[in-house]
């Protein structure tokens, strides 16, 4: 006899009744465009539109309400890369419930200033999640503090769970939802909700190449422990993946897809220039993983979660420009000019006739391996396309002037 899940359609039921009224309930909208690009119908939940851009909110409501007055009383702790400490923050603060939260240093600097910002006392120490859940856990125990796990607590998970819920009310159509993957909370809430009521649902998770934790957990596999932190999808770079959340993983979900950080980058701007709406690294993990994998989702009807909006502004503009040079959108190119009077002008006028954009310009006269009467100018151009970019190029290589070195 299969031994029953550590959480129920019931427990998410309650859940939802517990958040209503406290968290928002985030539209769910079809994209003609995205599911034109993608061969499939694309339904985006968009969870970025919680109060605090995250749908952490979800669990780490349900979870403090279900504190004791004493335990009120005496605060809570936690461990989180930003959303789950964000939600935590901002409804311990409305509860009254005094809240410290432990971040790994790596920790975008926005959600620190935001967990702040919301009132909890926040503690910048260890390299990842590992070192700042044991940080954390020190702390509770020395304090007498209730500890909120981000993802393996039954509570959280049914918290989470409620997004399933919401799904399927909004878009009943749907056969398909592909969920970010962190620690599993989110998939695991979400995949007993929609496995219950609609059996023949298919869940998949989408995972960080650099942290493939769950699904190497999912499959029996040693899970990667050397992950670097370098990764767009900090909300899900989990090196151990939750013990409640893998056995719900195992039993409902078919398969976790892995992408990389192109991709996510790529997914990510194209929401950004479509949707016109802002999402962070790991919301882009979902979109991501089905352009990966066209064949396995053509015509398939398909939600998907953009879990959370808290992206640094700094690395939004890197992941634009990387995405528009990628594209052949900006040209960075050197060319080789006569160091005299009129040079530049010539190269502008060319690059003016075909259309281009000169966004910056720099001179080098101290490149070795040409004559003393010559200098290098670097030059940053904005173009339509590729193919307007090589256009630009081949129109200052017919004006005299041979393109040195030409970067995306």
């Amino acid at each position: 006899m299969t031994e029953p899940l550590p959480v129920t359609l019931d427990d998410i039921r309650a859940a939802a009744k517990t958040i209503a009224g406290h968290v928002v309930r985030t539209p769910m909208r079809h994209s003609q465009t995205l599911s034109e690009i993608a061969g499939c119908d694309i339904y985006l939940k968009f969870e970025n539109r919680q109060f605090t851009a995250s749908f952490k909110e979800r669990g780490a409501y349900n979870r403090l309400m279900a504190l004791t007055p004493e335990e009120r009383k005496r605060g809570v702790a936690a461990m989180s890369a930003g959303n789950h400490a964000q939600g935590v923050a901002y409804h311990a603060g409305r509860l009254g419930i005094p809240a410290t939260i432990v971040m790994p240093v790596t920790a975008p600097f926005t959600k620190v200033k935001h967990t702040r910002d919301f009132g909890a006392t926040v503690i910048l120490e260890g390299n990842d999640l590992k070192e700042a859940n044991v940080a954390a856990r020190a702390i509770a125990d020395r304090d007498g503090l209730t500890f909120i796990h981000p993802y393996d607590d039954v509570k959280v998970i049914a918290g989470q769970g409620t997004l399933g819920l919401e799904m399927l009310e909004d878009a009943p159509e749907l056969d398909t939802l592909m969920v970010p993957v962190g620690g599993g909370g989110l998939i695991s809430g979400i995949a007993v909700a929609a496995k219950a009521l609609k059996p023949g649902i298919t869940i998949y998770g989408a995972q960080a190449e650099l942290y493939p934790v769950m699904r190497q957990a999912m499959r029996g596999e040693p899970l990667t422990q050397d992950a670097p932190a370098q990764t767009i999808a900090e909300g899900i770079a989990v090196k151990h993946p939750g013990a409640l959340t893998t056995e719900i993983v195992k039993a409902l979900v078919t398969d976790i897809l892995l992408v990389g950080e192109s991709a996510m980058e790529h997914a990510l701007a194209m929401i950004l220039e479509i949707e016109k709406t802002v999402i962070e690294g790991a919301a882009a993990a979902g979109f991501a993983a089905v352009l990966k994998n066209r064949e396995l989702f053509a015509g398939r009807k398909v939600g998907i979660v953009m879990s959370g909006g808290n992206i640094d502004m700094r690395m939004l503009s890197n992941v634009i420009l990387r995405e528009l040079s990628r594209e052949g959108r900006i040209l960075t190119l050197d060319v080789a000019i006569a160091d005299q009077p009129g040079a530049l002008s010539r190269v502008a006028a060319l690059v003016g006739e075909a259309g281009g954009n000169i966004l910056e310009v720099s001179h080098n006269r101290m490149m070795s391996g040409l004559s003393a009467k010559s200098a290098t100018l670097g030059m940053v151009i904005e173009a339509r396309d590729a193919e307007h970019a090589a256009e630009i190029r081949a129109g200052l290589e017919k004006g005299g002037f041979p393109v040195l070195t030409a970067r995306r």
